[in-house]
């Protein structure tokens, strides 16, 4: 599907946008690769890790969603986006809410104009599961995000511009995420953790990147695709990578959630269920017809799919072994 293709990723230069762009290259023979962020300092990095001379189809454009100027020129004959890019770390979205909303919800609506306008055919945006019933301003802008990119099908109208979501979990081994902290604690034997009843998803950056390529594939436009991926109680997660430490509970953060919500209840009319993910369709009438066709099977009234009630969990041994194939930097 890739080949031949030009594929733009924005906030490339993030965890998600190396692992993809790796794989596009080794799966798949695309005529562009475009990597659209503001860091010219992690553009370099990147560059040096997939120069234009060994990969002539490499791009690297410097600009910002909020520049919607910028995305006309970038978008300029590219066939699927990719948007990765966000403000997503909790503490600095309370503490900078315009910055926020400027980056997570006015840049959505950029990415959405410009690519009806510059005749995209497909856009995936990746969510996250603080946009279920959020408890923070980040989750709130990322739920609003959803909200744009499904009704950006409405919006294309006649146009071919298709736009769907996917939602995930923890990366493990990402940038800013719990298990580069606790490797950095176990030197020093003590491990921090804010309540002992807490539960989270766990999902590979080669899980996330390939079911959100298969989403391309899927997607009619409109949905918000949700894959199955296995739970762990955030102690056994301590305890597996730090068995000798001292664990201390440090209490539950601002905005913080005991457990992750990928589907609501609220959500569940609306969520059927296929092999390894679930599908929520669009509570519109205007778009419904279209997801006759699709299949799967209508979960449960009332179904919730949270990382505390989930029916697939993973061990210590499990997560070590998934943490023993990644470099992540401490």
């Amino acid at each position: 599907m890739f080949n031949n293709k030009s594929i733009l990723i924005t906030g490339g230069t993030g965890s998600f946008g190396h692992k993809c762009t790796e794989m596009l290259l080794k799966k798949f023979s695309p005529k562009r690769v475009i990597i659209y962020s503001r860091d010219e300092f992690k553009q370099y990095e990147m560059e040096r890790k997939f120069s234009t001379k060994e990969f002539p189809c490499m791009r690297y454009f410097i600009g910002d969603v909020r520049d919607k100027e910028r995305l006309q020129r970038a978008f300029k004959g590219v066939d699927y986006v990719i948007h990765a890019a966000a403000m997503k770390q909790v503490p600095a979205s309370e503490y900078n809410p315009f910055e926020a909303i400027k980056t997570n919800v006015l840049g959505a609506q950029n990415i959405i104009n410009t690519a009806i306008d510059t005749g995209v055919k497909k856009v995936i945006a990746l969510s996250t599961d603080k946009a279920v019933s959020p408890a923070n301003l980040y989750g709130a802008t990322k739920l609003c995000s959803d909200k744009l990119f499904v009704a950006g099908n409405l919006y294309a109208g006649d146009g071919e511009t298709l736009f769907s979501v996917v939602r995930y979990g923890n990366v493990v081994g990402s940038r800013g995420s719990v298990i580069p902290l606790f490797l950095k604690q176990k030197e020093t034997g003590v491990l921090t953790i804010t309540d002992p009843r807490m539960t989270r998803f766990w999902i590979t950056l080669e899980q996330s990147v390939n079911f959100v390529l298969d989403g391309f594939e899927r997607m009619v436009g409109g949905e918000i695709f949700v894959q199955k991926i296995p739970s762990m109680n955030m102690v056994d997660l301590a305890k597996a990578m730090g068995p000798d430490c001292e664990i201390k509970h440090i209490g539950i953060r601002p905005g913080e959630k005991l457990h992750e919500v990928m589907i609501s209840a609220d959500d569940s009319r609306n969520t059927a269920e296929f092999g390894n993910y679930y599908v929520i369709k669009p509570d519109s009438e205007f778009m419904r017809n279209k997801y006759d066709q699709i299949g799967g099977k209508p979960v449960e009234e009332e179904f919730i799919y949270s990382s505390d009630k989930n029916t697939e969990w993973i061990n210590g041994e499990n997560l070590l072994e998934m943490i023993s194939t990644l470099q992540i930097e401490k």
